[in-house]
């Protein structure tokens, strides 16, 4: 990976974790809201310097939204959850929708360069774009996903899926779970952070 490419994939997912935390921070206030710190990639303790702490909620279960959905699913998606709020983009995917979202776990923003996270954090514009490279307008089902499909994203370039056998990639990231429900859309889940091109 070059290194115009590489400062690229780190703002991107800064810009993920910013988008979810913004989101949240604007639901109802009769719940208590949990604190969230940018995630550690360093095996130590949370460094507090790259971004602020974020705030998620208050939310009640069940949800049902794509967003509400994502941070409830056994704290899998924290880190996604953080950088969407800093990115802003928590109320835009709690609309009408629908949506499909391909949602990085908490570890592939772990297995990033921290250098890469920090730089892609301080950039919410970048943020933003790699946030959005995740969220296709429309319902696709994993029976939908089929090989070959072009689907364009919310950012405005398109990701590509792959099916061989009972295995379906998008741009090469295999999903690891797909159909989680919403009621605005749904979710397939991803081991890895998908990097618009620059």
């Amino acid at each position: 990976m070059n290194r115009r490419r590489s400062s690229l994939f780190a703002l991107a997912c800064a810009a993920t974790l910013t988008v979810t935390a913004s989101a949240c921070a604007d639901d109802e206030p009769d719940a208590t809201p949990t604190t969230l710190a940018p995630t550690d990639t360093s095996g130590g303790a949370t460094d507090t310097t790259s971004g602020p702490a974020t705030t998620l909620g208050p939310y009640v279960e069940p949800l049902g939204d794509i967003v509400g959905e994502a941070v409830t699913q056994k704290g899998e998606f924290t880190a996604l959850a953080g950088y969407l709020i800093e990115a802003g983009l928590v109320q835009p995917l709690r609309g009408e929708g629908p949506f499909t979202v391909f949602a990085p776990v908490n570890a592939a923003f772990e297995a990033l360069p921290p250098a890469t996270l920090s730089a892609v954090y301080e950039d919410k514009e970048l943020l933003a774009a790699v946030l959005t490279y995740h969220v296709v307008p429309g319902e696709y089902t994993a029976e939908n996903l089929t090989d070959g499909l072009e689907l364009e994203t919310l950012q405005g370039q398109s990701l590509t899926v792959s099916v061989a056998g009972d295995t379906i990639s998008v741009n090469g990231v295999e999903l690891v779970a797909t159909d989680v429900p919403a009621s605005n859309g749904v979710i397939h889940v991803i081991g890895e952070v998908l990097v618009p091109e620059s």
